[in-house]
This record gives C-alpha cells, structure tokens and sequence, in this order.
C-alpha cells in the first residue's frame, strides 16, 4: 500500500463512505452502536464513529501499523480499539482513492474467495 498521499482537496463525507462501502458486492447498510455502518453477511466493515467525523474500518493489526506510522494525522486508534482489528480513519484527512482502497481490503478479507474473485475493480465507479 501506498505510505502516504497527499490530503483531499475536498474532505471526504460519510456520503463518499456510503458511495464507496454500497458499490462492494454483498455489502449492506444498517447500524452499529447507534451509528451507520457497513457489513457483508454478518460481518462488520466499517461503521460511522460516534464524533461524526471518524470512520472505524476492520483491519488487520500488521496493516494498521503501517497505516499510523506512515500517516499518523490520518490514521490512528484509541485504547479502546488497541486489541480489536481496526483503524480509525480521519474523514477530513483521507484521500478518496486511498479510503475506497482501505474499504475494498476490508471486503475481501470478509466475503467468501470465490465472491472476492468475481469482483473487478476497474468496473468500479468514480467518486
């Protein structure tokens, strides 16, 4: 993954978040501790953060390393989420490529293989 990319020009909104997340195969919205969130079957992707500016996306421990160091002002947790696979995203910092590339991941490491396979991202739809 990339390490770092320049700040949006527009911030991203959780409308992009919808945008993004509802393209994926499967993938449904409903709530999750009182928030809009995102899963495919029953499992969780992403949901909305209670501060309305943060989205919490499912990630594996050794990527969201990564992702702090290489962008702290982006990505980060609090001690609530230190033992829980999941990042949490700045709206207002994150690129929009680089939000639907975190969200894509997400997906893939959720759904089935052989759904996974069938999905061709450059169908995907611009944001």
């Amino acid at each position: 993954m990339p390490s770092q990319r320049r700040p949006p020009d527009r911030p991203v909104t959780f409308e992009t978040v919808r945008k993004i997340a509802t393209a994926l195969p499967g993938v449904q919205e409903g709530t999750s501790y009182g928030t809009p969130a995102f899963r495919v079957g029953a499992k969780f992707l992403a949901r909305l953060w209670e501060d309305g500016e943060t989205l919490v996306v499912r990630i594996g421990f050794d990527e969201r390393e990564m992702l702090m160091q290489a962008d702290p002002g982006t990505f980060y947790i609090t001690d609530h989420y230190r033992n829980y696979p999941a990042v949490l995203v700045r709206l207002a910092a994150v690129a929009p490529d680089r939000l639907r590339e975190l969200l894509e991941e997400a997906w893939r490491q959720q759904v089935p293989k052989r759904l996974a396979a069938r999905f061709d991202p450059s169908r995907r739809q611009p944001l």
